[in-house]
């Protein structure tokens, strides 16, 4: 099969993401609306002995322009979305490098959404309490996907190589991620299946009364103030309030149930507060909030618990509790994390990470340079 890439239209894109069983909500048209600081294009691969067809796979562009010089980065995080475990990716890849370069990219940033191993909670609880293991890396998966050995040498036999760690752009996606499949659960096996501590807590909510529901765009203001709050709090960078108004008008345009406020109070109280994201059968926890008082009453597990449950009612088959960190070390800033996570009863996920294709590597180098110094 020989492929060419061009431009689709919004609606084109929309149609096919719909037709899929499930795609990144990054890599959705109405995710380059929130990115108001890229510029952003669709993007499908036509079949070149059907080329009036449909789009047999498409992406999402973010092009980052170099300062002072008209040439980008162009990124498609968490895609894009195509056959990567069909064979002959360079059929895919190569008309899309050649794309981009006409349309002035320096260098290309793709995510493949292809799934790498997957640890179980009880395998990442003994890894934890293994002195001898310090990354997750280190503990013997459950789950291999040995497809990936191969789809990773046909990237560097294209030219292209995952970005070291230390480079300034390398805070892109996470390659690791907790996930909790939902398909076929119910409330009750899901219930089951979490730790003692969270099912302690989310009974302890409902019995002090903690409260949960669904807010609408008026109520954004409260959900960020909360946010800040928990910024200040655990020592990270907080978005404006006009991000996720942008981001709330964005995604519910696109459908009507893309994105939901959740907040959970008490006794009036603003507790917690979180945003819940679905496109097909991926439901993902994106952002969270917690106020500092009142952290008894763990309005924390009750929006998580309620949010699972929605998925699960929405037709999800997995609910994304989004990015961890590898460190299991006791001392590792992020493990808290990670062992909250945990009690979900899910799974830590390695995908396959991102991966890049310099296409002038002076021009690919300085904007290394200036990302590292922003």
């Amino acid at each position: 099969m020989s492929l060419a890439v061009r431009t689709i239209t919004t609606e084109e894109h929309r149609r096919f993401n719909a037709a899929q069983p499930s795609v990144s909500f990054l890599q959705t048209p109405a995710w380059g609306l929130v990115k108001s600081e890229w510029k952003a294009e669709s993007v499908g691969w036509f079949d070149d002995n059907d080329p009036e067809g449909d789009p047999v796979g498409a992406g999402l562009v973010l092009y980052r322009q170099l300062p002072r010089v008209k040439k980008y980065l162009a990124y498609l995080p968490e895609g894009p979305t195509i056959d990567w475990l069909g064979g002959n990716l360079h059929t895919w890849l190569i008309p899309l490098a050649a794309h981009l370069r006409a349309a002035g990219a320096f260098g290309i940033r793709i995510g493949p959404p292809v799934v790498a191993r997957r640890w179980g909670a009880d395998t990442v609880k003994r890894a934890i309490a293994d002195e001898r293991i310090t990354r997750l890396s280190e503990a013997v998966p459950d789950e291999v996907q040995h497809a990936t050995t191969g789809l990773r040498q046909e990237l560097r036999d294209l030219g292209w190589h995952p970005p070291s760690e230390d480079e300034g752009f390398a805070a892109g996606q996470p390659r690791f991620v907790f996930q909790l499949p939902v398909e076929g659960e119910t409330p009750a096996s899901l219930l089951a299946g979490m730790n003692q501590l969270w099912r302690r807590n989310i009974k302890k909510a409902e019995k002090l009364g903690v409260t949960v529901s669904q807010g609408t765009r008026d109520d954004l203001a409260a959900f960020h103030a909360v946010y800040v709050e928990t910024a200040e709090r655990d020592h990270f960078t907080a978005r404006p309030l006009s991000y996720f108004e942008t981001m709330w008008d964005a995604l519910l345009a696109e459908d009507p149930d893309r994105i939901r406020l959740y907040l959970a109070h008490h006794e009036g109280d603003l507790v917690a507060a979180t945003t819940w994201v679905r496109v097909g059968r991926h439901a993902w926890y994106s952002y969270g909030a917690s106020s500092t008082a009142k952290r008894e009453v763990r309005g924390s597990n009750a929006i998580q618990w309620q949010m699972i449950c929605d998925a699960l009612d929405a037709g999800a088959s997995v609910y994304d509790l989004r990015g961890i960190t590898e460190g299991l070390e006791g001392d590792d800033p992020h493990l808290g994390l990670i062992q909250f996570k945990v009690g979900t009863g899910g799974q830590a996920v390695e995908y396959l990470g991102e991966w890049d294709l310099p296409l002038n590597g002076l021009l690919y180098k300085a904007f290394d340079v200036y990302m590292k110094r922003r």
